[in-house]
């Protein structure tokens, strides 16, 4: 069977619907614990994670990916596919994802619910709007920005310096002709005139900052620390000092709260938070994680894109906020994505070019290894052992999966193995969890981070550079020296730093593809996302706010006389 989006989604709605309440009940969660929204997907009381107490947390296992094309090589398919295998063998398990962002699911990508036999449902729910947590984060955010126009409006008491506001207004949909905009254009009346933008609401500060905090309290702690601007003194001004921190946390009350769902074959899934991975940290919720790990054996978690992006955010960002250690890591990859990583192939618009690539290549595959082989050594960095899981495809050859087999194992893997999850959902991943369990039980996490925080700014950025990505060296612009030396000054260069690049190469050129070498990554701004706890540092042409493709998506999405949504996936 070919991956197709339209069988996905006729496998989807023929899935039968378990009541949530059920869902909860397998894994532990009370009904005083579950504030359901419907009949099939509901939000977790805080007060759950307090109630379990001191038990034993289960295994954790991290799933991450080769460079990805922008077909996707199934990452969430893996994650949720692995949740559902391990269930199959009486083990409880549960999976923990992120949210659609709309922006991807009008654009390029579509939903982001896996696919196949290896799905999480209600589908259409949770691509839209699931529980309304984004749109929680979209108007908490524009109301700070809101409160920011006002105070100056108001004859700016903070002396904030108009040109160093950093904050934004944001919206979940991609449109690239807010990155840039003109306000306060009209009278008097109508405020200041200044220059300003728009991010997509999953790169605010505030979605990372829901995805780190284990608590009311700390989340309104780091909203509170939010830097939305500087005054003519270079001092900074905050969320707290502009007056917005108590009223955006009142907004993000219940967003706080993880979601439950299930996958098409009744495995709880918890769905929480946003962050893209190549803008933001990438990850689902912390309050999700500790939660899942509490009830269950094990929890299969992801990042976003590739082990140097997603993973490497994961595990110096999120699992450094968190305390939690990873058992092992799943690498994902597709013969077909290897292939085009060989430089043989090439891909435009989210579409392979050449038909060719689906016909039998072991060289292409092998040549391909190079980026697989960094990746794998991108993992090993952590101290963390890594099983390489090949999602397969119908034209995958036998040769070509032998040969990718022994390149995987030559390059460092501590084994590899071969997932049918998006045919045959559970029954297609007997070998993935037998690979899975195997590691577990002889290969020990000898986890470690990458950097201290007190290393400099710069030290950090090369550490990530050089190690996660092969650049020979990295090339600052004046800016990013004058940000770092304020904020060393302001005693705030102590967080980790965190990358925003392309995801479809290792550098920050997409068409560099397989192991660039001997290459220096540019290095265009920093700015503190002192809330969410880290630097957040611009390489190459990255943008805070995507843009529509040729032909969206969204374009094929309509609803069917009997009120079904079609096209949505």
């Amino acid at each position: 069977m070919a991956h197709s989006s339209s069988d996905s989604l006729k496998i989807a709605q023929k899935a039968e619907l378990q009541e949530i309440t059920k869902i909860a009940k397998y894994i532990g969660i009370r009904d005083k614990h579950l504030e359901p929204y419907g009949k099939y997907k509901a939000k977790i009381s805080l007060d759950l994670l307090k109630s379990l107490g001191k038990r034993r947390n289960g295994k954790y296992i991290f799933v991450t990916a080769m460079t990805p094309t922008p077909l996707g090589e199934g990452k969430t398919v893996t994650t949720i596919g692995l949740s559902m295998a391990l269930n199959k063998k009486n083990k409880k398990a549960a999976c923990c994802i992120r949210q659609p962002s709309l922006g991807p699911t009008f654009g390029i990508k579509g939903g982001g619910t896996g696919g196949g036999h290896s799905q999480v449902i209600p589908m259409e729910d949770i691509n839209l709007h699931l529980t309304g947590d984004s749109h929680a984060v979209t108007a908490a955010h524009n109301l700070c920005a809101a409160f920011i126009d006002n105070s100056i409006y108001r004859g700016n008491p903070l002396d904030i310096d108009l040109n160093s506001i950093t904050w934004n207004r944001v919206l979940d949909v991609n449109d690239r002709v807010l990155r840039n905009v003109s306000i306060g254009m009209g009278t008097k009346v109508d405020g200041v005139t200044r220059r300003s933008g728009f991010d997509i609401t999953a790169a605010s500060e505030l979605m990372a900052i829901l995805a780190l905090s284990d608590s009311l309290q700390e989340m309104r702690k780091r909203i509170g620390q939010i830097i939305i601007a500087y005054n003519k003194k270079d001092k900074p001004i905050t969320a707290e000092n502009i007056g917005a921190a108590g009223a955006m946390t009142v907004l993000l009350r219940d967003a706080l709260k993880p979601n439950l769902v299930q996958t098409i074959e009744g495995t709880p899934c918890f769905m929480h938070t946003g962050p893209f991975a190549n803008i933001a940290h990438g990850s689902s919720s912390i309050l999700a994680d500790k939660m899942a790990l509490k009830l269950c054996d094990y929890v299969v978690t992801e990042g976003g894109f590739g082990a140097d992006m997603g993973a490497e955010k994961f595990f110096n960002i999120k699992c450094r906020a968190s305390g939690l250690k990873p058992d092992a890591v799943v690498l994902v990859c597709t013969l077909r994505a290897l292939k085009i990583h060989s430089g043989d192939f090439e891909m435009k618009s989210g579409r392979i070019m050449d038909n060719l690539i689906f016909r039998e290549n072991v060289s292409a595959v092998e040549r391909g290894c190079t980026n697989l082989d960094k990746q794998i050594e991108n993992v090993k960095c952590y101290g963390v052992p890594v099983i390489v899981c090949l999602n397969r495809f119908n034209t995958d050859s036998e040769k070509e999966i032998t040969a990718l087999g022994k390149c995987a194992v030559a390059h460092g893997a501590d084994a590899f193995c071969v997932s049918e999850l998006w045919q045959k959902g559970s029954e297609g991943g007997a070998n993935v969890v037998d690979t899975v369990e195997d590691v577990l039980k002889n290969k020990k996490s000898h986890f470690r981070f990458l950097y201290p925080v007190d290393l400099s700014i710069r030290e950090k950025i090369s550490r990530v550079a050089k190690t996660m990505y092969g650049a020979k060296e990295v090339v600052y612009s004046s800016e990013v020296d004058k940000k770092a030396r304020l904020f060393k000054k302001l005693k705030l260069s102590d967080m980790p730093v965190c990358l925003a690049k392309t995801q479809f190469s290792l550098s920050h050129d997409p068409k560099r593809k397989g192991r660039p070498r001997n290459f220096k990554l540019p290095v265009n701004d920093i700015h503190l996302a002192s809330g969410a706890g880290y630097i957040h540092v611009s390489c190459g042409d990255i943008k805070t706010m995507p843009g529509l493709p040729k032909n969206p998506v969204g374009t094929k999405m309509d609803i069917d006389k009997n009120g079904q949504i079609t096209g949505l996936i």
